[in-house]
């Protein structure tokens, strides 16, 4: 796992939950600026799914392919799920789902971080 990919993926993620926090503070529904935001996100996270899954297959450290895998998968589900609620729903509580799921995928980074070693 690229350490500074990692951090940047959950420095956007903390971003995009700071962003849909303020939205929840106004009382506001998501706008499409902040969809877009998720978009970029969930680009940098197959990005990093394709260089994690050269790494491992090149045998770089001796991981649970299973759970690696597993939040790999989830991580990716996570951002596009909630867009789509988010999009659907039309009042305050798109902004809830959108910065619940930005939190989520900010953790879950941590412990691939964790998983992969090296923190």
């Amino acid at each position: 796992m690229i350490v500074p990919l990692a951090l940047l993926v959950g420095a956007l993620c903390l971003a995009l939950g700071a962003w849909a926090a303020w939205f929840v503070a106004r009382d506001r529904a998501v706008v499409l600026r902040q969809l877009w935001g998720a978009a970029v996100i969930e680009g940098v996270l197959v990005l990093q799914a394709v260089i994690a899954g050269v790494l491992a297959a090149t045998g770089s450290p001796d991981v649970d392919g299973v759970l690696l895998w597993g939040y790999v998968l989830t991580q990716a589900l996570v951002l596009p799920i909630a867009a789509a609620w988010a999009f659907a729903e039309r009042t305050r509580w798109s902004s809830v789902v959108l910065l619940v799921a930005a939190v989520t995928v900010a953790f879950l980074e941590f412990r691939l971080l964790q998983i992969w070693g090296t923190v």
